[in-house]
């Protein structure tokens, strides 16, 4: 029996019990873990049985120890504990996802392990979150705070940034955007646009949940361009291009240009400054990530992900109608 079902941001599963007598590998445990907490009875209920999950990671851990495999396939109990409201498992298993993860770092690097990467930034991001379900939103960013100081110089950096902004950015002045190098017309810096509403449209070129946001964008940019909004796109390069083959940096910003003429023709005459620095400033982990900047140059929206047009509008429309 198959149960579509989805618990926050955990994936579609299957609504049986998992047996816990087939072998895990490295390469399957995090994707059985998240089918067994996906859903694990019928009818599928809201809150997830975490109870196959457990018993999965215990045996693969019996029998391949704690790997970094194993702490990503913990740090998704965690999550799911989070998507169910089951605060107090969600913090232990962010808790002992946390410690388990430092002690790795002692024989390895973030840099080199994207599975200890992916479960040290989810029990960083599961704790912050809890708290804040508990209403200790301060205590919350002061957490967020000094994991970013403690992680400043590694790949977790932009993921907290990004966390604390949801938790702190809201009605703050935007933080400056660095030039770089440029597509379209020159970038203006935030206080020459005081007085307009400027929607940042953060992009990757090889990102398509961007290129689905882009007719979204192109159709309020026209809507409300009389109205006093304006678009700034900011992107950096990767390293590589088509089919992550490598590339120089000025191959690449060809290539970015390419691409936007070909899914942005919209931005072909707005500012699109190239440089990680405002990708790390904002925090931009997920792409696209779009921030509302009113007439003030204060931030009214931080959202990493898509967003529908209805729910652009929503945002978009106060903001212009405030004259403040």
């Amino acid at each position: 029996m198959r149960c579509v079902s989805r618990v926050g941001s955990v994936i579609v599963g299957l609504c049986i019990g998992i047996s816990t007598a087939a072998a895990q590998t490295p390469t399957t445990i995090v994707k059985d873990v998240r089918t067994a907490i996906a859903c694990t009875a019928w009818p599928c209920s809201p809150t997830p049985d975490l109870s196959d999950g457990e018993a999965l990671l215990t045996q693969y851990r019996s029998a391949h120890g704690t790997t970094s495999e194993a702490l990503e396939a913990l740090s998704w109990l965690g999550r799911a504990a989070l998507a169910g409201n089951q605060l107090d498992k969600a913090s232990a298993y962010a808790a002992d996802t946390y410690a388990l993860a430092i002690a790795a770092l002692k024989q390895r690097t973030l840099e080199d392990d994207a599975p200890l990467e992916i479960a040290l930034g989810a029990a960083i991001e599961v704790q912050a979150q809890a708290r804040t379900a508990r209403g200790q939103r301060s205590d919350a960013v002061y957490f967020l705070r000094r994991e970013l100081d403690t992680f400043r110089d590694t790949p977790l950096h932009r993921r907290i940034q990004k966390n604390l902004h949801l938790l702190s950015l809201d009605g703050q002045p935007a933080p400056a955007l660095e030039d770089g190098d440029s597509l379209g017309r020159p970038m203006p810096r935030l206080e020459e646009l005081r007085g307009k509403v400027v929607l940042l449209f953060f992009w990757a070129h090889w990102c398509p949940d961007c290129r689905a946001q882009a007719p979204i964008l192109s159709t309020l940019v026209d809507r409300y361009r009389n109205d006093g909004l304006v678009v700034v796109a900011p992107t950096q390069r990767y390293g590589y291009t088509v089919r992550r083959t490598a590339a120089s940096p000025e191959e690449e910003l060809r290539y970015i240009g390419q691409i936007r003429d070909t899914f942005y023709s919209f931005l072909r005459d707005e500012p699109v400054p190239v440089s990680d620095v405002n990708h790390t400033r904002y925090g931009v982990s997920t792409t696209p990530t779009l921030v509302l900047v009113d007439r003030n140059g204060l931030v009214r929206l931080y959202h990493p992900g898509t967003m529908t047009e209805e729910e652009l509008r929503a945002a978009i429309e106060p903001v212009l109608a405030s004259r403040q």
